[in-house]
């Protein structure tokens, strides 16, 4: 209890610098205590053994309902900063009431780790890392830690506890940083977490969650149901304006389509309406359960010029070391490595997956060109290589390290040559019967490389950072006027985006594969959406098909595809103008 009393004692002082004025709140009847309504047990219980937060010592403790029964697993509420909004009451009655499932309620304390000498140094307080910051860190630290230890457990009567590991069946919440850090876990476990409560979050400048209301606005819908509560008089101080973030955010989440209900009030920085409110949100999360809650419709117009309602991910291989060098030929097929076992392999028209029969020298980046030859840098032999329709290998030049390349129509073929992150990296020109000529330098790590559909621009990726560099093509293949053109968004814990393969659509969008999956952006060089992928990190990705109208994805260990409006622009067609970019 010591800790939560520490806890306490933060919020409060936190709490000082609001404006002071006095709140009354109608008190729901769900959370005041019944004759005749089963009460629910508390167990509470220490976690000292965490792996994702190492050195972290912290109270937990577990509510389970009355009518529990381990025969059915239970849905699970998991709040942040312990117990608050005198949640085993209301669970009690809305339960009893069947206005939400039998639900286990776990209460987290956040992390400390606790000084070597109490008396010569603090406790270190592992609060804002854990709840403010973005990222999967604190998803997985209740999926992989928490919850399997919270099935360890047993009621005093000796039930076993067993929960459901549907995310439809799971809510998470929290108030302040609590509650950022609940949103967080269902932004990025989606399926593992499809109801959230949050109280005066903190989406503003402390350690990047000011960002969701952009990055809400430009991701695919997902499919979770979101209450937000918050005061006028909530904090506006060095970090943001609390208030207007929240107000920010259910803006962002009502134009992208997400189930959002809000109250707004007058209060503090404190969790008096939360409490008051705490009943209505829970029958509002858990409304129509157990329906599942699905992913809305966003008003962004960019996204739904790309996407098609109801068609997901698709997984099309699996079971690679690393994939890599997607590329479709004329007739829509699609072609692509896995580097380390130097495998080549392409799916047909008909959707039949095969390996061709070579070895493919650690093949990365592929193109196809407009003589119909397949074009790949050959990692393993620094040459790179083309192959005929007959599947014959022929040298195009040797000698080089590269990474990814692309053939004009022309028969002009552009290689990324990186040498490492700390070295500068190199552009090369291949012209057809000519040696190759280095025709630019300086990129941090340049990784992908495309041409515009009427191939007069460049795009070159720059993995060790967020930028997608341009360059204008003269019409001997040199390049000029080289400018950074787009600004992609990075994960919250690694310094760079890391753009790798990048390709456009006959429109002119560009599509560069990230960490956060598939950045799109428009010809202006700003990212208007973002696909994420099912697993594994975006490395390359190809429009297929007869109508090359299917994207495919590699991502580590397995390819995806995914079925779209538009179609691919392939630089092995005529150059053609798309339409002048939207200003």
């Amino acid at each position: 209890m010591k800790n939560a009393l520490l806890i306490i004692l933060l919020l409060a002082k936190i709490t000082t610098f609001a404006q002071t004025s006095s709140e009354t709140y109608p008190e729901d009847s769900a959370s005041v205590e019944h004759a005749g309504v089963p009460k629910g047990e508390v167990l509470q219980f220490t976690f000292s053994n965490s792996k994702i937060f190492p050195g972290t010592s912290r109270d937990y403790w577990v509510y389970i309902p009355a009518q529990y029964r381990p025969e059915k697993p239970a849905c699970v509420y998991i709040n942040q900063d312990g117990v608050q909004w005198k949640a085993p009451v209301v669970f009690d009655n809305l339960i009893y009431n069947k206005e939400m499932p039998v639900t286990i309620g776990v209460f987290i304390n956040p992390g400390i780790v606790k000084a070597l000498d109490s008396s010569t140094a603090p406790d270190r307080f592992n609060r804002s890392f854990e709840y403010d910051g973005l990222g999967d860190s604190y998803a997985r630290f209740v999926l992989e830690e928490i919850l399997p230890e919270v099935e360890k457990q047993k009621a005093s009567d000796g039930r076993v506890i067993k929960l459901s590991k549907s995310g439809n069946d799971r809510a998470i919440g929290g108030s302040s940083s609590g509650a950022v850090c609940a949103f967080t876990a269902a932004w990025e476990r989606p399926t593992e977490f499809s109801r959230v409560f949050s109280a005066i979050g903190t989406y503003v400048g402390l350690r990047g969650a000011n960002d969701y209301p952009t990055l809400i606005r430009k991701y695919a819908p997902k499919p979770v149901r979101v209450f937000l509560q918050d005061g006028k008089n909530d904090l506006n101080i060095y970090g943001g304006d609390w208030w207007k973030a929240n107000e920010t955010m259910e803006r962002a989440l009502s134009f992208s389509g997400y189930e959002v209900q809000h109250v707004w009030g007058e209060g503090q920085h404190n969790g008096k309406h939360g409490t008051a409110i705490f009943p209505s949100a829970m029958r509002w999360l858990w409304k129509d359960w157990p329906k599942p809650v699905n992913a809305g419709n966003s008003k962004n117009q960019f996204l739904n010029d790309i996407l098609i309602p109801g068609n997901d991910w698709e997984l099309v291989g699996q079971g690679y070391t690393f994939t890599e060098g997607t590329a479709t030929n004329a007739a829509g097929e699609v072609f692509y490595h896995d580097i380390p076992n130097s495998k080549t392999y392409k799916i047909g028209l008909n959707g039949k997956l095969t390996a061709l029969p070579l070895n493919a020298k650690k093949a990365s980046g592929t193109a196809f060109g407009g003589d119909g030859r397949r074009y790949v840098v050959a990692g393993e032999t620094k040459q790179i290589l083309s192959y005929d329709a007959a599947g014959k290998e022929h040298v195009v030049t040797d000698d080089i390290s590269g990474n990814d390349l692309v053939v004009a129509n022309n028969g002009n073929i552009y290689v990324t040559a990186p040498d490492g992150s700390e070295k500068p990296s190199k552009l090369y020109l291949i012209k057809p019967n000519e040696p190759k000529k280095e025709v630019d330098a300086g990129l941090k790590f340049a990784n992908g490389i495309a041409l515009s559909p009427d191939q007069t621009q460049l795009y070159v990726t720059e993995s060790a950072t967020h930028w997608v560099w341009v360059y204008q093509v003269q019409p001997d293949g040199m390049l000029v006027n080289k400018q950074r053109y787009g600004w992609l968004h990075p994960s919250d814990i690694e310094v760079n985006a890391w753009g790798d393969g990048v390709k456009c659509d006959r429109e002119g969008r560009v599509y560069v594969a990230s960490r956060l999956g598939i950045q799109v952006l428009d010809q202006m060089g700003r990212v208007n959406a973002i696909l994420p992928v099912p697993s594994g990190q975006a490395s390359n990705l190809c429009f297929g098909g007869t109508d090359f109208d299917t994207m495919y994805v590699s991502c580590g260990q397995k390819v995806y595809r995914r079925k779209l409006k538009v179609h691919g622009a392939n630089a092995f067609d005529k150059p053609f103008k798309p339409a002048p970019p939207k200003l």
